[in-house]
């Protein structure tokens, strides 16, 4: 007993007892219909107390958390997590592996092209002075692969931008990179949505029909004008028809838009 009162949450224990079944059994454990009847106790390896409880609903922040990163990936939820994309990352293969395509890894040191941000660069040691950029996408090495015959392509591809945060990016991401030779928009759409009817039903057990709904630019604006405007914080004049003619920003480069013209 003096022994079980010094026991830390994450101390190692040894214990010999009896196995019996308990008078009030707790139906949120998976053990919680029995009990040990414990008759000796060892102390295998004792611990300090975590920073923060390490269970799906914990008390340590994101800041917390991040620090002690090792501590919280032991969380079922985070594992979870994991796993889930190991599945994903496996079912994206396997379904464009069947549908012809060819997995290629292109380089991660390559040099600059002008895209949507900022690159990250990496000083050259042999070469003072000079720099390698970590791709933003891996858009010129995919073309070379087009122009020399792979005519189904793809890869899970790390990419970085150096841009400010955003909710849907950070610097370093990760994303389902593909491209297709001789083919049309309606190809290219109807790839991704088996790519994803596949993924709902392989990983989430989710049938989903197809194809999936589509709409046009035109009619999305003139259905959902309303909500356009109001997420861009742009007034829409009466009588809009979903033409747009003209726009007109205090800055350009990544400003937001701060009016526009509209055709009546």
């Amino acid at each position: 007993c003096e022994k079980a009162n010094k026991l830390g949450r994450e101390f190692v224990i040894q214990v010999t007892g009896t196995v019996r079944e308990r008078s009030s059994k707790n139906a949120h454990i998976p053990t919680g219909d029995i009990e040990l009847i414990v008759s000796e106790l060892n102390v295998l390896n004792t611990a300090l107390t975590p920073p923060f409880t390490i269970e799906e609903e914990t008390d340590g922040g994101d800041d917390l958390r991040m620090k002690y990163r090792y501590l919280d990936l032991r969380r079922a939820c985070v594992r979870k997590n994991l796993e889930l994309r190991h599945r994903m990352a496996f079912e994206v293969r396997r379904y464009l592996d069947e549908q012809g395509f060819l997995e290629v890894e292109t380089p991660v040191l390559v040099n600059s092209t002008p895209e949507g941000a900022r690159d990250f660069v990496v000083p050259s040691r042999m070469n003072p002075g000079q720099f390698y950029a970590l791709p933003q996408s891996p858009q010129t090495l995919k073309q070379l692969l087009m122009v020399s015959g792979f005519d189904r392509y793809f890869q899970i591809v790390k990419c970085f931008r150096d841009e400010d945060l955003r909710a849907d990016r950070q610097p370093e991401f990760t994303q389902i990179d593909m491209e297709l030779a001789f083919v049309d928009v309606d190809d290219v759409i109807d790839v991704n949505e088996r790519l994803l009817a596949h993924l709902f039903k392989e990983v989430l057990g989710v049938e989903v029909q197809l194809p999936i709904q589509r709409m046009t630019w035109k009619e999305a604006m003139n259905r959902f004008k309303e909500e356009v405007a109001s997420e861009l914080g742009v007034p829409l004049k009466e009588g809009y028809n979903g033409d747009l003619t003209s726009k007109q920003a205090g800055s350009i480069g990544g400003e937001m838009v701060k009016q526009m013209i509209m055709k009546q």
